[in-house]
Order: structure tokens, then C-alpha cells, then sequence
């Protein structure tokens, strides 16, 4: 239990922003609870006066204890029934529109709260996601993430709307109810004393089931998780699943998990709903014994039919709560687990970080240096890139060459700081890119890369999102440049077509041409090429290579390719080989000797 509320005070700190509104929401369950229990105390008049013409009776003890009430039964002894019938109805009326509206008000304020908890909650997972390492992303899946800000959030919803309302309503009504049962019952027999050992017998199971609930709510999002992993890879995936004839395959393995995930969601099911059964079966025992003790009270005279049908009414009423709140346990049991794996992602600290007054700088003047730079992903792997040292100074154009795995794009990678090294540091303009800010520092570099990341948006808003507030002559000009404009303007939509997930309507080339715009229209001093020209046929490469030959004057461009063709016209090619630069030199200092370069060339041109 002392885990458990710890667990669930963790889980309400997500409430913190809102107290002021929960507050608020409190104060309107009391009142409202107060005037149940004030609606409930009219079954005394109604009964003993109004309907049987008889005196009010009240056990001696409570009338001593609460001796309010004692000019109160007094003057309703005094009145007429006739007299009671003429003001009930509007004391009931007034008394229920009351209780009604702060009913409300407390439904509506904890439901306001609730949404504004879940809003918070997915604008703070969505931010970490933004501020996260691409180092965190590798080593999790997309469907996972998924569904931590989709469905885990959804079971904190249920547990901060429905669960944390019964918490607090039904607690009080549970407190008003058990303090006119426990007094009424002392002043009628002390033999009543037996319902309150049979109700906290209630709490027993509620704790035994709730610990299964809670197992089995982890082993639900899990498999949710896996369900939103399956569905985001085989949609993104659908060309590879049908070109490989897959789809039998994919469809068994979501069967199999969506069974899985069947099977636990109905054992915690049925063990939730087992509560509400269990408590009203309890309940109704008590009922049954009390009614044969109160009833001999009754017929002694020793209290009237009213203060005995009240007493049995708080009793009865006492189930609802009772059973509310174990519904309330079960709910929290699931949203436990959630809230968990939220804060595992909410304390997440990302690899990237930026010092404490990082430096700004708006432009690229002199050079580049790697200085004795290692890196590794992972601390029990091997070292991907090794001692290097490389100088590249402004508007020069440098090719990165070497065999698949050699480490160009890790390399690459490194500059805009979506890695750092492990070893060695990257220096720009004598600055280590460590001392600037993460924003100044990328705002420098534009990527175009083999593996093009486009948005289910326009074709414009994709070469837009190049440069923030772009103007539409900016945009146009752009695609002319990349030689996207003719294609463009043929489409139906032109500027203006949607373009589907990751550009699936548009062609491999189409897509380069589009992802080459986007970096045009940044206008970066340093530009990486990484395999941009890969996907395009004969005539599309030579209409790009004129429009990235023309960018790249005034810049420093480094050019990742395996197509040697396209690196001729470096003035510096840079050869790797397992990590480690192995030759530096021009396209012809290098076919000149034996070297790696050399043999890449014979391999693609059969020199």
C-alpha cells in the first residue's frame, strides 16, 4: 500500500499547474454532498409527520450531541402536516436545484482540469520528443512513443477525470453518510456496531484484485505499444510488405499480439467488474442484519419509523461510495503503470545539450577542423570513427568517399551536433561547436540526404519549411533552382498538391528535387550533400548536378556519395576505410598511386 501511494502521488503531481481549478472543485463537491446528506434527512418529516401524523423521535444521545437539532424537531413536532405539505415541496425544490448545480459545477471543473492535465501532459511529452537526441530515438520504436503520448495518456484521463472525481466526491459522501449512520446507530442500538465490520471487510478484496489489475494493465500497454509499432512500420512499410509478399506474415504477427493484448484486457476486465457485484453482495448482508435489530427498536417506541428509515437509507447509500471507490483503485491500478512510463520519457535527459551561455554566431568565415575526433553509439561497441583530423577551409567543396559503413555520413553527422564525439572536438572558426548554441550552429548547415524527409503537407509548406516566414517568390525561386518547377507546375494542385506520407505520391527523384529546394531556399553557408543525386535518372542528374553546382558557389559543400562520378570537380577528396581517413588528395593525385580511391574508380568505371 505504501508503494502504491507513492505511485499515485506521483502520478496527481501532473495536477500541480490546476490546483487552484481542483480547489475549486473540492469546495463545490462538499456543498453538493453536504446537501445530500440535508436531502437525505427529509425522509424524517416526510415519514413521521407528514405521512403517519406521529412525533419525531430521536435517540436521546444524538439529540445530546447535536443539540442543534433539538429545536429543529421541536418546532416540526409543532406543525401541522397540512402545514409540513405546504413548505416541503419547496424546500425539496430548492434544496435539489442546489445540489444539482454544484453537482454540476464539480462535474464540469474536474472534467476542465482533466483535459487541460492531458493537453499539459501531451505538450510536454511532444517537447521532450523535440529536444530528445537522435541517440534516444534509435534505440526506441516509433509505435512505442506513439503510444505513450496517445494511449498511455488516456488511461491518466480516465484516472484524473472519472477515478480522481469518485475519489474525492464519493469520500465525502462516503463521510457524511457513515457520520449519520454511525450516531443514529449508537442512539438505536449498539448491537448496530456490526456494519461497521462487515464494510471495511469490503477493502480486502479491492486490494487483492486491484495488485492483478495493475499487472495486467502494464502487460496492456505493452502490447498496445507493440500494436501502434506493428500498425506505423507496415503502413510506412507497404511498398516493402507487398513487393516481398508479406502481408500474410504481418497479418498473423498483429493477430498474435492483438490476441495477447485481448486476453489481458478481459482478465482485468472481469476482475473489475467482479468489485461492484462483491461490495453490493456485502452490502446487502448488512442491510438484511440491521434491519432485524432497528426493526425491534421501532415497534418498542424507543425511535420513530423515520429516524430508522433514515439510518437505513444512510446505510444503503453508504454502498454507492463504497463501491465507487473500489472502481477508483482499479482505474488508478492502470494509470499507475502509465503515468510511469510518461515520466520515464519526461526524465529522460537528452545527450545534446547546450553549456549555460552558449556563444551565437551568424556566419561562417575561415574554416572547419576535426581534431583527433573518435565516436562510438554505444559505449560496449566498437569505435565507428577513429583519429580523425581533417581541416576544410571556406568554399571549398570536399568529398567523402570510401566502402558502405566506412563512417561518412557518421562523420557527417557530427557538425550539426546530432552526435557528439567521444573523443576529439569539431571546431568552427576556432570555436568548439560545443560553446554554441544548438540553434546558431544548425541554422549554418543545410542537408540533403539520400533518405529525404518529407511531410504528408503541400509541395509549397515542403519547401517552405526551409526558412521560417519564406515569401512565395522565395519558394518559386527555390524549385526553379533545384529543377523542380516544371515538374511541379504540371501537377493539378501545383505548388499547392499534397504530397502524402513521406512523399509517397511523388517520385524517388521528385523527392530529391523537392528536399534540394527546401536547403535552397535556406541558403546555409555549409551544405552536406549525402547521397543527393542517387535517385535520379540519367537527364533529371545532369539538370540537378547544374543546379547543386550553382549552389554551391559561395559555400562549403561536403559531398557524400558513392557514385564517383559526382565528386570529380571536390577540390579535396576525403577516402575512409573503417573509420579512418586513409588518403586526401584531388581526383587525379589519387588515380595516380595505388591507393583505395583507385580501386573504388576501377570498381565503378573498369579502368
Amino acid at each position: 500500500m505504501k508503494k502504491y501511494l507513492k505511485d499515485y502521488f506521483d502520478l496527481l503531481k501532473f495536477l500541480k499547474p490546476f490546483i487552484n481549478l481542483l480547489l475549486l472543485a473540492i469546495v463545490c463537491m462538499a456543498v453538493s454532498s453536504i446537501f445530500d446528506g440535508i436531502s437525505l434527512s427529509m425522509i424524517i418529516p416526510v415519514t413521521d409527520r407528514l405521512l403517519s401524523n406521529k412525533k419525531i423521535i430521536l435517540p436521546e444521545n444524538v439529540v445530546n450531541i447535536f443539540t442543534f437539532l433539538k429545536p429543529i424537531v421541536e418546532k416540526l413536532n409543532s406543525l401541522s402536516p397540512l402545514t409540513i405539505l405546504n413548505f416541503a415541496p419547496i424546500v425539496a425544490v430548492v434544496l435539489f436545484f442546489l445540489k444539482g448545480l454544484f453537482n454540476f459545477l464539480q462535474n464540469y471543473l474536474m472534467n476542465l482540469i482533466s483535459q487541460k492535465v492531458i493537453m499539459d501532459i501531451k505538450n510536454k511529452l511532444y517537447r521532450k520528443f523535440q529536444e530528445l537526441s537522435l541517440e534516444f530515438y534509435a534505440n526506441r520504436r516509433t509505435g512505442e512513443l506513439i503510444s505513450r503520448i496517445i494511449n498511455d495518456v488516456n488511461f491518466i484521463s480516465n484516472s484524473l477525470s472519472y477515478a480522481l472525481t469518485d475519489l474525492i466526491y464519493e469520500s465525502m459522501q462516503l463521510f457524511i453518510f457513515s457520520i449519520i449512520t454511525f450516531y443514529l446507530g449508537i442512539g438505536i442500538s449498539w448491537r448496530l456496531f456490526i456494519v461497521f465490520i462487515i464494510f471495511p471487510m469490503i477493502i480486502i478484496p479491492v486490494i487483492k484484485v486491484g495488485k492483478r489489475i495493475k499487472k495486467y494493465s502494464l502487460e496492456i500497454q505493452k502490447k498496445i505499444a507493440d500494436l501502434t509499432s506493428i500498425l506505423n512500420e507496415t503502413i510506412q512499410g507497404a511498398y516493402i510488405v507487398k513487393i516481398f509478399c508479406r502481408e500474410n506474415y504481418e497479418i498473423n504477427r498483429f493477430k498474435e499480439i492483438n490476441r495477447a493484448y485481448y486476453k489481458f484486457t478481459m482478465k482485468s476486465i472481469k476482475r473489475m467488474i467482479v468489485l461492484s457485484p462483491l461490495t453490493e453482495f456485502l452490502g446487502a448482508i448488512g442491510a438484511v442484519m440491521i434491519l432485524s435489530i432497528g426493526g425491534k427498536e421501532v415497534i418498542s417506541g424507543k425511535i420513530s419509523f423515520g429516524v430508522f428509515a433514515l439510518f437505513m437509507a444512510s446505510l444503503m447509500s453508504m454502498i454507492r461510495p463504497l463501491k465507487k471507490l473500489s472502481n477508483v483503485f482499479a482505474i488508478n491500478q492502470q494509470a499507475i503503470p502509465a503515468s510511469k512510463r510518461i515520466y520515464e520519457i519526461l526524465n529522460e535527459e537528452p545527450k545534446i545539450k547546450e553549456i549555460s551561455n552558449p556563444k551565437v554566431i551568424s556566419d561562417f568565415k575561415d574554416k572547419i577542423i576535426y581534431e583527433d575526433v573518435w565516436f562510438k553509439y554505444n559505449q560496449n561497441e566498437d569505435f565507428v570513427l577513429r583519429e580523425i583530423n581533417l581541416e576544410v577551409k571556406k568554399n571549398q567543396i570536399v568529398a567523402l568517399v570510401g566502402h558502405s559503413g566506412a563512417g561518412k555520413s557518421t562523420l557527417m553527422s557530427l557538425l550539426p551536433r546530432l552526435y557528439d564525439p567521444t573523443r576529439g572536438r569539431i571546431l568552427i572558426d576556432g570555436i568548439d561547436i560545443k560553446d554554441l548554441s544548438l540553434n546558431s550552429l544548425r541554422s549554418l548547415i543545410s542537408i540533403v540526404s539520400q533518405d529525404m524527409v518529407l511531410f504528408n503537407a503541400s509541395i509549397y509548406d515542403n519547401i517552405a519549411y526551409g526558412k521560417e516566414n519564406a515569401l512565395s517568390q522565395e519558394v518559386i525561386e527555390a524549385a526553379k533552382r533545384a529543377n523542380a518547377y516544371d515538374f511541379i507546375i504540371d501537377l493539378p494542385h501545383k505548388f499547392n498538391t499534397i504530397i502524402g506520407d513521406r512523399g509517397l505520391r511523388l517520385s524517388g527523384g521528385e523527392k530529391q528535387k523537392i528536399a534540394i529546394a527546401r536547403a535552397i531556399l535556406k541558403d546555409a553557408p555549409i551544405l552536406i550533400l549525402d547521397e543527393a543525386t542517387s535517385q535520379m535518372d540519367s537527364e533529371s542528374e545532369s539538370l540537378l548536378k547544374e543546379a547543386i553546382y550553382n549552389l554551391m558557389r559561395g559555400k562549403t559543400v561536403f559531398v557524400i556519395a558513392h557514385r564517383l562520378s559526382t565528386v570529380k570537380k571536390a577540390d579535396r577528396i576525403v577516402v575512409l576505410e573503417k573509420g579512418k581517413i586513409v588518403e586526401v588528395g584531388t581526383h587525379d593525385e589519387l588515380v595516380l598511386k595505388n591507393t583505395v580511391y583507385k580501386r573504388l574508380c576501377e570498381l565503378q568505371f573498369n579502368m
